[in-house]
């Protein structure tokens, strides 16, 4: 599964410390997903019972674009089910992005759970820098 950095701060002796994180990828939150495919304006994801090429998968379907079949989200394993035929149904990048979307939005949602605050910094390599502040320390 793809790994997440996130880095947090926190108040150690009356000073902002800053620690990273490594996170891996798995899709277990509903809501999370939605906020994903919102945040990549995907059609809301559906649970239901899909074809694949040569077998059914049951789940939250992700409907990337350009792709012949959903991803389909089995949320008790954490696993992505999909057949993109080594790239020749669907490109590799869409499910890249779908996966960032969703560690993004799943990390933001804990983070606030917990009374945190979060900032969001797009970079220019295309991958997104969270930096939470515990405690909602600026």
């Amino acid at each position: 599964m793809p790994m997440a950095q996130i880095i947090y701060g926190s108040r150690e002796g009356g000073q902002i410390v800053s620690h990273v994180v490594s996170i891996q990828t798995e899709v277990r939150d509903p809501l999370a997903i939605r906020a994903a495919c919102g945040r990549l304006q995907l059609p809301a994801p559906v649970f239901e019972e899909v074809q694949l090429f040569s077998s059914r998968a049951t789940g939250w379907t992700v409907r990337l674009p350009d792709w012949k079949y959903p991803v389909v989200a089995d949320v008790n394993s954490g696993r992505l089910l999909y057949d993109n035929y080594d790239g020749r149904w669907g490109e590799q990048r869409h499910l890249d992005r779908f996966l960032q979307g969703y560690a993004v939005e799943k990390a933001m949602i804990e983070a606030r759970r917990k009374g945190h605050s979060v900032f969001e910094q797009p970079l220019q390599d295309g991958s997104i820098k969270l930096t939470v502040n515990v405690g909602g320390a600026v």
